[in-house]
């Protein structure tokens, strides 16, 4: 059982330190050398963990997008308030985390997006895989809305939620280059606020 949970620990470490260095210098300029140093753990524990640099991206992925999952997931049940204000709220975090962070990082699948999307096939599930996991987890907060009819029903949740995620990430890519949260502020009151209201 010991063994069980010290090597789930490393690997956990692995990728914690692997989020953290691909979030500040991007997945081709992260060394594997730089992810062992980082982590202390040797090469060989590496391969056993993951096999190749291609394969610890994605998990890197999987890793990095699950917190923000549950704690979308938090919000809406929440019971203290009503989906949409659930879903203002979580994004509201995430605003209050940017700004903390001086707007450094932006959002790790989206700079994955742009950077491997296309030239990893295994990174590219990973990501598909991702941004489905969280577009569906709004999606049913969306649907809840329409219900409880503090959003518009003209308009399918799907939808709604494809447009919200897409806003969001081309917001967060201009709140990298311009150091404010303007960007994704207007993003969540533009729909969350006007567009998605009856």
């Amino acid at each position: 059982m010991n063994k069980i949970n010290k090597k789930e620990l490393n690997k956990e470490n692995i990728l914690d330190h692997g989020v953290t260095l691909l979030m500040e210098q991007g997945y081709h300029g992260t060394g594997l050398q730089e992810i062992l140093d980082a982590a202390k753990v040797p090469k060989g524990s590496f391969y056993n963990y993951f096999g190749s640099k291609e394969n610890f991206g994605a998990e890197v992925i999987r890793h990095y997008i699950d917190p923000f999952i549950t704690q979308l997931a938090n919000h809406l049940q929440s019971t203290e308030t009503d989906a949409l204000g659930a879903i203002h709220c979580y994004f509201n975090v995430l605003i209050a985390a940017l700004e903390q962070n001086q707007f450094n990082g932006g959002c790790l699948l989206g700079n994955l997006m742009g950077e491997i999307g296309d030239t990893s096939n295994i990174c590219q599930e990973s990501l598909q895989s991702a941004v489905s996991r969280y577009r569906d987890l709004l999606e049913s907060g969306l649907a809840k809305a329409q219900q409880q009819g503090t959003i518009r029903s003209d308009k399918s949740a799907r939808d709604m939620a494809d447009l919200l995620m897409n806003t969001w990430q081309g917001a967060l890519l201009r709140t990298k280059i311009e150091k404010s949260s303007m960007p994704v502020k207007q993003c969540c009151q533009d729909l969350l606020g006007d567009y998605f209201k009856p």
